[in-house]
C-alpha cells in the first residue's frame, strides 16, 4: 500500500486490488488514514464490481441504507447517485450523510461506474482545519454546545423511525484523536444549545461558510475504476453538477463502525 497526501485533505493510496479483499492490517492501516486524512482515493479498481464493493465497505462495519435513496439493481444496501435520464441536475450541496440519526454512518463510498466526459467532480471540505482555523473567542463560545440536525429533502414520514438527533459542534475524532467542526447544510442544522433561534441561524451559516471555502476544499476529479472513502466525522462533502457533460453514475454504499 503506498500513500500520497493531497491539499488540504484526503489521501490517494496505490497498490491495492480491492477484488482481492483487505487483510486485518489494511482495514487498520485505511481506517487511520481516512482518521488523519479524511478522504482516500483508491484508483485503478475497474474489475471490481458491486459484490467486491459490498465487501470492502463490510470491512470496516456495517452497511447500511438510507431510506428515500435508489438502490442498485441486485444490490439493495447500494444506491445509485446519476444524471442519467434527469432534465435537470441533481442538486447538492455540502452535508454530512443522514446526520439526523444519533449513530451516522461513519463512512461514505463511491464506485465509478460511469464518469463523464467532463466536469462531475467531488469536492471534500477539512473540518479539523476548519476548527483550528475558527477564531479563539469562537471556539470557546461554541465550546460543549450541540447542534441539533433534522431530515431534510424528505417528508418525516417517509425518512424512518429517527428524524432528529444532537451531536457536538466540535467532535473529538476517535480514531485520530484530533477535534474536528462537526455540522452539516443549513439546512438539516437547525439550533445550537444555549442559542435562540436567531442566533443559532446566524451562528450555523458562519460556520458553514467558514468550512466550505475554496482554499479548505478538495476537488477529485472522476477517473475509470475509482474508489473514494470518506470518513463523515471530519469532512464535508459534495457533488459538483454543475458543469457536467455526459453521463454520471455512481454506486455508493454507508457503513456504520462498530
Amino acid at each position: 500500500m503506498h500513500t500520497t497526501p493531497q491539499t488540504p485533505i484526503g489521501v490517494e493510496v496505490t497498490g491495492l486490488d480491492l477484488r482481492d479483499g483487505l487483510d486485518d492490517d489494511q482495514v487498520t492501516e485505511l481506517r487511520a488514514l481516512l482518521g488523519e486524512h479524511g478522504v482516500a482515493v483508491i484508483p485503478g479498481q475497474d474489475g471490481l464490481d458491486d459484490d467486491g464493493f459490498a465487501a470492502f465497505l463490510a470491512r470496516f462495519g456495517e452497511i447500511t441504507f438510507t431510506t428515500g435513496e435508489t438502490p442498485v439493481e441486485g444490490r439493495d444496501d447500494l444506491n445509485v447517485v446519476s444524471n442519467v435520464g434527469r432534465t435537470t441536475p441533481p442538486r447538492s450541496v455540502f452535508h454530512v450523510d443522514t446526520s439526523y440519526v444519533a449513530h451516522p454512518p461513519t463512512y461514505t463510498a463511491l464506485r465509478a461506474v460511469t464518469i463523464p466526459e467532463s466536469g462531475g467532480e467531488t469536492l471534500f471540505t477539512n473540518e479539523y482545519r476548519a476548527y483550528e482555523t475558527l477564531p479563539g473567542d469562537i471556539r470557546s463560545h461554541l465550546a460543549g454546545r450541540t447542534v441539533t440536525h433534522v431530515v431534510s429533502g424528505l417528508a418525516p414520514e417517509d425518512a424512518g423511525p429517527e428524524t432528529s438527533a444532537e451531536h457536538p459542534v466540535f467532535r473529538r475524532h476517535p480514531v485520530s484523536g484530533r477535534t474536528s467542526l462537526y455540522l452539516s447544510t443549513p439546512e438539516r442544522c437547525v439550533e445550537i444549545s444555549g442559542m435562540d433561534r436567531g442566533a443559532s441561524r446566524q451562528t450555523i451559516g458562519y460556520l458553514y461558510d467558514h468550512s466550505t471555502t475554496e482554499d479548505n476544499t478538495f476537488r477529485h476529479a472522476w477517473s475509470p475504476g475509482d474508489v473514494v472513502i470518506w470518513d463523515n466525522g471530519c469532512v464535508l462533502h459534495r457533488a459538483d453538477h454543475g458543469a457536467v457533460s455526459g453521463g454520471r453514475v455512481m454506486h455508493r454504499g454507508m457503513v456504520t463502525a462498530p
